[in-house]
């Protein structure tokens, strides 16, 4: 019988040939604004620790804290007897930050999907997916006994002829509406104002997957239906807790019906393990801080203009993005990736997206601002791209 590795290493060989494949970059401490990544002092440019919490006090004395008074590990899965008074308060915190009646606690963002869409979209109903949906969300759907329909990025127009036609057909229980809030390839904000009007004309439900709105938009980092002002307009609610936040775990912020439901449907809340103690302490207390003081929401936005402005003013191309998530539109993918292996040299972390995580002819190199950084960073960055820019004639 040949070994499993004869069907593995051809495929991985093809990565490999194609510039395909994912490298490891050996992150060699705290994810600080300056960090060590293989052994070579760079500003992390390439991270979606927004705010800089990850190494908040705060958080890191919360989660010693935990590990004192519950230990290492919550013992069971949620159902049984993994459900400690930490796991109810964060939900309970949760709940109030995004002013909503309840909210459900996953282990990740991913989990959060993987498991609400496939329990909430079942057999009659119709999801309608905006097509550069993150991959958790296509998993989901995939997963689900719904039919499924794309709707064109961000395109209201052909959102609207999609209700319609399902409107015309007359044969679907419920209808969800599913996007991200924020694009992570090109950080462009989904015009939720718009899908809810849509949403509400046609009798649809709406799931919106917030992860890199989540300590970026709205007031004091609320998130997206905060930023729309359409709390108790949007149905469903997703978050996660590994990027703003900057700890891990995903959420999903809703009614109490709704986090009765998840509580006895989503698969991937019921059979895995809940979250260790340290985290969902520090995950409170990213939440706590935030509640309090919104100064570190109003850095980033401060950092996230200045940047956007000055690389704009080098020539560069950012795309269509509304947020701290910047792309530098290159369009080639070996000069994406020579981009970014120059920018490392020059002492700066930023990965190259290439094809197939974009479109063909739309590589970038993804840069994303934290809050954290001070003006002298952003230069060091702002100069590191501009000698790379003119010696690549990606910028006169």
């Amino acid at each position: 019988m040949p070994t499993l590795d004869s069907f593995l290493l051809p495929q991985i060989e093809e990565l490999k040939t194609k510039e395909l494949d994912w490298k490891v970059y050996k992150l060699e401490g705290a994810s600080m604004p300056h960090t060590m990544v293989n052994g070579k002092k760079v500003l992390m440019l390439g991270t979606n620790n927004y705010l800089g919490l990850s190494n908040h006090p705060a958080l890191k004395e919360a989660a010693i804290e935990a590990v004192k008074k519950y230990g290492a590990g919550s013992g069971s899965v949620r159902t049984i007897s993994g459900t400690m008074d930490l796991h109810i308060k964060l939900e309970e915190t949760i709940a109030r930050f995004k002013h909503t009646a309840a909210a459900n606690y996953f282990q990740t963002g991913f989990a959060a999907n993987q498991g609400s869409l496939p329990a909430l979209l079942q057999e009659g109903d119709l999801a309608i997916s905006d097509e550069l949906n993150h991959g958790s969300i296509i998993d989901g759907v995939r997963l689900s006994k719904a039919e499924k329909a794309i709707y064109k990025h961000n395109d209201m127009d052909d959102l609207a002829a999609k209700l319609e036609a399902a409107a015309k057909a007359s044969k679907y229980k419920k209808i969800f509406i599913i996007s991200d809030g924020v694009f992570s390839m090109d950080g462009d904000i989904a015009p939720l104002d718009r899908i809810q009007r849509i949403a509400q004309a046609y009798g649809a439900y709406i799931y919106v997957d917030d992860a890199h709105g989540d300590g970026v938009l709205g007031e004091h980092g609320r998130g997206i239906v905060n930023h729309f002002k359409l709390e108790g307009k949007v149905e469903c609610e997703m978050g996660t807790f590994s990027k703003g936040f900057g700890v891990v775990g995903g959420f999903v912020a809703g009614s109490s019906t709704l986090k009765e439901f998840l509580h006895n449907k989503a698969r991937s809340y019921l059979l895995s393990g809940s979250a260790p103690p340290a985290t969902v302490a520090s995950c409170i207390a990213a939440l706590e801080l935030l509640e309090k003081d919104d100064s570190l929401v109003k850095a980033l936005w401060e950092n996230t203009r200045y940047f956007k402005e000055k690389l704009k003013a080098l020539g560069f191309d950012t795309g269509n993005s509304g947020t701290p998530i910047c792309p530098i539109m290159i369009g080639d993918s070996a000069k994406a990736k020579q981009f970014s292996s120059e920018l490392f040299q020059e002492g700066v972390f930023a990965l190259p997206i290439v094809f197939p995580m974009v479109a063909q002819g739309k590589a970038r190199v993804r840069t994303q601002v934290r809050a954290d950084f001070s003006k002298e960073d952003l230069d060091f960055a702002l100069g590191a791209c501009e000698r790379v820019g003119r010696k690549l004639a990606l910028i006169k």
